[in-house]
C-alpha cells in the first residue's frame, strides 16, 4: 500500500474536496450559487453561453461616479 493508496482513501461526500467543476474539473475557485459548479475561470468563458449579462455599464458607471443617477 503506497502513500497515494492511503491519501485518496478517505471518502470525500462534504467540504471542498469533494466539489469541483463541471467543465474542467478544477476545485479551486468554484461558484456554487445556482448550482452552478462551475469555477470563476469556466465562468468567465461561458456566462453568454448561460445567460448571464452584465448588468453595469459604462455609462452607468460614468453617471455614479459624476453623482448623478
Amino acid at each position: 500500500m503506497t502513500h497515494r493508496d492511503i491519501w485518496f482513501s478517505h471518502p470525500r461526500k462534504y467540504g471542498k474536496g469533494s466539489r469541483q467543476c463541471r467543465v474542467c474539473s478544477h476545485q479551486a475557485g468554484l461558484i456554487r450559487k445556482y448550482n452552478l459548479n462551475i469555477c470563476r475561470q469556466c465562468f468567465r468563458e461561458y456566462a453568454l453561453d448561460i445567460g448571464f449579462i452584465k448588468v453595469r455599464s459604462v455609462a452607468y458607471v460614468s453617471n455614479v461616479w459624476r453623482g448623478h443617477r
